[in-house]
C-alpha cells in the first residue's frame, strides 16, 4: 500500500460534485489562498442544484450571536427559548445549503455556534429541515491571514484544500462571466499571475500573493474580475487614473503590464470586418492581438455561417497553439459548444490537429 506523502488537492469543479454528494452528513471546509472562487461554490451549486433548496451566504467574520440565535424568556414557562435569526429561514421546510464563508475566521464564540451547525445540522438547539448542507470555507493556515479552528472541531469534518484555478481553468470561466478580450488576452500572455506562492519558482513573481510580502493588491482570479470592471471605462476615466485604479486593484507590476495591452486593442480587426473578408482580412502578427481576436470571435459567434467564416482566418494564423485556443474556448464555451461540434470546418481542424490535445 502506498503512502500518501502530500495532500492532495481539488479542483473547484471537483468540490462542486462532492460538497452535495456528502454535505448531507460530512461537512466540508475549502481552503485556498486569498481570491481563488471558494464563495462562488454556493451559486454553482445553485445552478446545479435548482429551487429544491434554500441557498444561505453567512460572512462568519462580521457576524454576532444576535444575528445566529438569542435565547429570550417565555414567561409563562419560566424557561429560555431559543429564537434563530431569520437568515435561515427555519419557518420554510425547505433544506438549506448554507455557506459558512470564512469560518476560520469567526469569534471565538460564534465559532462554538458554527461547529455544532456543522457537526449536528443546527442552529442553536433548533434542527435544520432534513436533508440540509452545510458547507464552509477559509484561507490556508500558511496564507497568515488570522484562520485558525478549534482543536476538537476539526477531526469531525473533511478539510479540503483547493486548487488555485490556472490559466486554462480561469478562461472559461472568464469568458462564460463577460470578462473583457484585453484581460483574458492579458491573462493568457502572463500565465505566471495565477501561479501560487506555494509553488517552487515563485518567489520573485510580483504578480501573486505572498504572505511574506506586505502586498495588498495583488492577482488573483477575484481581483481580475474586479480589475475588469475598471477596464471597461478606462477611456471614461482616463489614462492615470485607470493605472492608479488597476494598480489598487491588481497590484503595480500588472497594472503597469496590463495597461500596455490598451493600445494592442485599437489596432485589432473588428469581429464584424472578419466575418465579410474572412480570407483577405490582415492577420495581426502580435500574438497578444491575435488572442484579443480570438476572444472576441468566442463571444461574438452566433450562427454556424459565422464559425465557418470565423475558422477560414482562425486557420491563417500561423500558430497551431493559437488556432487551439480558439478551437478549446468554443469547445468549453456554453454559447458556442454546440455551434462548434456541429460545424465541419472544425471537426476537420480537430482531427488533423489532435496531436496537440
Amino acid at each position: 500500500m502506498s503512502e500518501i506523502k502530500t495532500i492532495p488537492s481539488v479542483s473547484i469543479n471537483e468540490l462542486r460534485t462532492l460538497i452535495p454528494a456528502i454535505g448531507k452528513e460530512l461537512t466540508v471546509v475549502v481552503q485556498s489562498e486569498p481570491g481563488c472562487g471558494k464563495t462562488s461554490l454556493l451559486k454553482m451549486m445553485e445552478e446545479d442544484m435548482g429551487d429544491a433548496y434554500e441557498y444561505i451566504y453567512v460572512d462568519c467574520p462580521v457576524k454576532d450571536m444576535s444575528d445566529i440565535a438569542m435565547t429570550i424568556p417565555n414567561h409563562d414557562s419560566k424557561t429560555l427559548e431559543t429564537y434563530v435569526g431569520s437568515l435561515f429561514n427555519l419557518s420554510s421546510p425547505k433544506p438549506k445549503v448554507i455557506l459558512l464563508d470564512e469560518f476560520m475566521k469567526s469569534p471565538k464564540l460564534l465559532q462554538v455556534i458554527f461547529t455544532r451547525m456543522m457537526l449536528e445540522r443546527c442552529v442553536g438547539d433548533t434542527p435544520l429541515p432534513q436533508g440540509s448542507i452545510v458547507f464552509a470555507t477559509s484561507n490556508n493556515s500558511s496564507d497568515g491571514v488570522g484562520d485558525s479552528m478549534l482543536a476538537h472541531a476539526g477531526n469531525r469534518v473533511c478539510i479540503v484544500k483547493m486548487d488555485k484555478p490556472d490559466v486554462d481553468g480561469w478562461l472559461p470561466w472568464a469568458t462564460a462571466n463577460g470578462i473583457s478580450s484585453v484581460v483574458r488576452a492579458w491573462v493568457s500572455m502572463n500565465k505566471r499571475c495565477l501561479k501560487s506562492y506555494t509553488q517552487s519558482g515563485q518567489e520573485d513573481n510580483p504578480f501573486i500573493f505572498n504572505p511574506s510580502k506586505s502586498t495588498l493588491s495583488f492577482v488573483s482570479p477575484r481581483s481580475l474580475a474586479k480589475a475588469d470592471v475598471i477596464v471597461k471605462v478606462r477611456d471614461a476615466i482616463g489614462e492615470n487614473a485607470t493605472l492608479a485604479a488597476l494598480a489598487g486593484t491588481i497590484g503595480a507590476s500588472a497594472a503597469g503590464s496590463m495597461s500596455a495591452f490598451f493600445s494592442i486593442e485599437k489596432q485589432i480587426p473588428e469581429f464584424e470586418d472578419i466575418i465579410k473578408a474572412p480570407s483577405t482580412i490582415e492577420v495581426p502578427t502580435d500574438n497578444a492581438a491575435i488572442l484579443m481576436v480570438i476572444f472576441n470571435g468566442v463571444d461574438s459567434i452566433t450562427t454556424q455561417d459565422m464559425m465557418t467564416k470565423f475558422m477560414v482566418f482562425v486557420k491563417r494564423i500561423a500558430s497551431k497553439e493559437l488556432q487551439s485556443l480558439f478551437f478549446t474556448m468554443s469547445m468549453r464555451n456554453s454559447k458556442t459548444v454546440s455551434i462548434a461540434r456541429g460545424n465541419e470546418d472544425i471537426k476537420t481542424w480537430a482531427v488533423s490537429n489532435s496531436h496537440l490535445f
